[in-house]
């Protein structure tokens, strides 16, 4: 993953691909989730759940892994390039 640009939050490509005849409110009572839960994940102030994901399959008919794999590969870029991450030494083998 070294090589790789910063990938996009998986709400940012949820909103990307929105139907313009849905709005925010009727998908959120839809899904089950507050307006609020909602906006925040599509904005990227918050993660895709393992709960969200299933309910973002049944809602699209788009694969749960696939929106779980999104959020990993979107949550370990951002630790990855966390200036404030603290430096780990490697674990030296335990003498035997």
């Amino acid at each position: 993953m070294n090589g790789m640009h910063n990938p996009a939050h998986p709400g940012e490509v949820l909103k990307e691909g929105w139907p313009a005849e849905v709005t925010i409110t009727a998908a959120a009572k839809q899904l089950g989730v507050t307006r609020a839960t909602l906006s925040r994940i599509l904005n990227g102030h918050a993660s895709i759940s393992a709960d969200m994901a299933l309910r973002l399959q049944d809602w699209l008919g788009i694969n749960a892994q696939m929106w779980l794999r999104m959020q990993a590969t979107y949550d370990l870029w951002q630790a990855q390039h966390n200036k404030q991450r603290p430096r780990v030494e490697r674990l030296k083998h335990l003498a035997q």
